[in-house]
């Protein structure tokens, strides 16, 4: 049985998708618009916006955004409102990665990712569910990681943040599946994307953005809470999580090399 209500039809379907300029927004974006739906693309880069959205016409709007800021997350949805009427899905997927390890972390990197990967969120949260609560209908889509399942080298700063969204996304589900809003939580393995190109170490089973776009697609429409992939990766390390820390750590510093 799904817990969430299927998203399959996207035809004329408003959409608005924050981290669409490049990696798994953008390429989830093309995929939606190839599919009939109408997009708001928002990111901080408004010339990699426009270049997604000219194509597309009428269908597509870029409307830039610096997730940090309170006011304008506010402000440009408002703007897709009083352009369409109301949003049905929308998909917050801007984030920011640096790797860290315990003897180089920095207060102010610490705080950058906090406020684009947690607060950045929160930003667009709040309208959003306003919107959708008045509306009676609509869902969101929060993208996590699989770096937030569990500790994981050099992800020091990140993958809390990442854990964090995963708690959210589980406590949003509570309150608002009983009022048919859908919620669905995206946690990716490695994705070939300007963030993950800042990796040094090995990374196991990289898919491509477009890959990644597919699978959400794949799950939303299939109504899953949670859409993890890819599987042949993403299940081993849910494993990971029911094994004792002595070998949890033991694996993963052997699967790391780190």
């Amino acid at each position: 049985m799904s817990l969430n209500p299927p998203l399959r039809d996207w035809n004329g379907k408003r959409v608005w998708i924050v981290g669409a300029s490049s990696g798994i927004g953008a390429a989830v974006a093309r995929a939606l618009l190839e599919q009939g739906a109408r997009v708001a693309l928002s990111a901080r880069s408004a010339p990699e916006l426009e270049r997604i959205a000219v194509p597309h016409g009428d269908a597509a709007i870029a409307l830039p955004l610096d997730v940090t800021d309170v006011a304008a997350a506010a402000a440009v949805l408002e703007r897709i409102v009083a352009a369409w009427g109301g949003v049905d899905f929308v998909l917050l997927c801007a984030g920011t990665h640096q790797p860290v390890r315990a003897w180089n972390l920095d207060a102010a990197v610490a705080h950058r990712l906090v406020d684009v990967n947690i607060n950045g969120v929160f930003n667009c949260l709040v309208p959003v569910l306003r919107q959708l609560q008045q509306q009676r209908k609509g869902a969101v889509g929060i993208v996590s990681s699989v770096a937030g399942y569990g500790g994981l080298p050099t992800a020091l700063v990140y993958g809390a943040t990442k854990a964090a969204l995963i708690n959210l996304a589980e406590t949003l589900y509570l309150d608002l599946a009983p009022r048919g809003i859908g919620v669905f939580l995206i946690n990716p393995g490695f994705v070939k994307t300007p963030l993950t190109d800042r990796n040094t170490f090995r990374m196991p089973a990289l898919i491509s953005a477009e890959e990644a776009a597919q699978a959400i697609l794949a799950g939303l429409g299939r109504g899953e809470f949670e859409i993890h992939f890819p599987r042949r990766f993403t299940l081993w390390l849910k494993l990971l999580q029911l094994l004792p820390y002595r070998i949890y750590f033991a694996l993963v510093r052997r699967g790391t090399g780190l």
